[in-house]
């Protein structure tokens, strides 16, 4: 079982991974979770591993994503200015 936790990057505290680390981390759980072959008790406490995980890795998408600007050009091709990426219009 301590190998499936390594793996899963539980070791390490997620607010110390990158977003590429726990994203890492959550695919290994949800590939160990898919096979079936977990204990029932293991596997709840790899789910709840996963759900911190994919919380953290939300996290860090919506704030890039606040960070992103789309570049709005002119007619003309000039840049005219900035705008949030998810703004309409």
């Amino acid at each position: 079982m301590d190998e499936g936790n390594n793996a899963a990057g539980s070791a390490q505290d997620i607010s110390q991974m990158s977003f590429e680390q726990a994203l890492a981390a959550l695919e290994t759980i949800v590939q160990q979770l898919e096979r079936g072959d977990v204990p029932l008790d293991h596997s709840i406490s790899l789910y709840e591993r996963g759900e911190a995980l994919r919380a953290a890795c939300q996290q860090r998408l919506d704030a890039a994503q606040a960070r992103i600007e789309k570049i709005v050009t002119g007619a003309d091709g000039r840049v005219g200015g900035t705008r949030p990426l998810d703004s309409d219009g």
